[in-house]
């Protein structure tokens, strides 16, 4: 019986040992945030273009609080030399478009003042800018934007 009590105690305080010696490397890598940007030129009435920049932050199974965005928009060439745009707030996943009910998409939701952007993920490397009502414009390819 000792022997049994002397050997369960020696197996609990090996696996409290490496509990003690934290995450490994990997374990690390994965509990930090993943950010991703993308970066495009939209079309533009009265200008150039609208150079876009988005960055996502944290992972589509994340917590809410974590998956956040910033959002920069720059007028080349415009007649009024309006200021730069720049949002913040949270993202989330929405399933599904008139088109693909199979599709990602990325509802880019400001805190205040902003209106709220809907990107169709193209490919990992592509997303597009798409309506409210989650449709695809007309000139689509001129919409969307690259990862870096």
């Amino acid at each position: 019986m000792q022997i049994r009590t002397l050997l369960v105690g020696s197996a609990l305080a090996a696996l409290l040992a490496g509990c003690a010696t934290g995450p490994t490397d990997q374990a690390a890598t994965e509990m930090e945030a993943t950010s991703v940007t993308y970066q495009g030129t939209l079309p533009c009435r009265n200008c150039e273009g609208i150079d876009l920049n988005v960055t996502l932050n944290g992972e589509a199974q994340g917590a809410a609080a974590e998956r956040t965005f910033d959002l920069d928009a720059s007028y080349r060439a415009h007649p009024q030399n309006p200021p730069d745009e720049n949002y913040a707030g949270n993202w989330e996943v929405l399933q599904g478009t008139e088109q693909d009910p199979s599709a990602t998409v990325y509802e880019l939701v400001p805190d205040g003042e902003g209106q709220t952007y809907y990107f169709l993920r193209v490919d990992p490397q592509t997303l597009e800018l798409i309506d409210p009502n989650l449709r695809r414009f007309q000139n689509s390819e001129m919409l969307q934007l690259k990862r870096l």
